[in-house]
């Protein structure tokens, strides 16, 4: 899967190896934001490329991945300063106990299943930030 970057605004990571679920998360994206640039990455080493690239606003992130687990990448970004500020949901085919808990230490601001996702979770996660910036 190829990385995507539409030049608008804000910038949303999806991290998502299945092409038809970061289709269906581009579309949710795309109408609850429309403003937002949206880039996709279909591995954490292609995450990590992206992250060196700039800010980011949001990030959509699956938990099995061809190179690692998400809820691992989660405790990573928010490990460092620079990236522990940007909101995190995680969206996965199987949110298990294990990947909830590791989510949650990290201060991710969603675990839902793909099913779930929609665009209240990213009107919160974005002002939950914003929030955070404030206080």
């Amino acid at each position: 899967m190829a990385e995507q970057y539409i030049d608008k605004g804000e910038t949303c990571l999806i991290v998502e190896d299945s092409s038809f679920d970061c289709e269906k998360m581009t579309r949710v994206m795309q109408r609850t934001r429309e403003d937002m640039r949206i880039e996709v990455a279909s591995s954490l080493r292609a995450a990590r490329r992206v992250l060196e690239k700039g800010s980011l606003s949001l990030i959509l992130l699956d938990n099995n991945l061809p190179d690692g687990l998400g809820a691992d990448f989660v405790q990573e970004l928010a490990s460092d300063p620079k990236l522990s500020g940007i909101p995190v949901i995680m969206v996965s085919d199987w949110p298990s106990p294990f990947m909830w808990e590791k989510a949650a230490a990290a201060g991710v601001a969603y675990v839902l299943s793909k099913t779930e996702f929609d665009g209240r979770y990213v009107h919160a996660a974005l002002e939950g930030k914003q929030a955070r910036r404030l206080n």
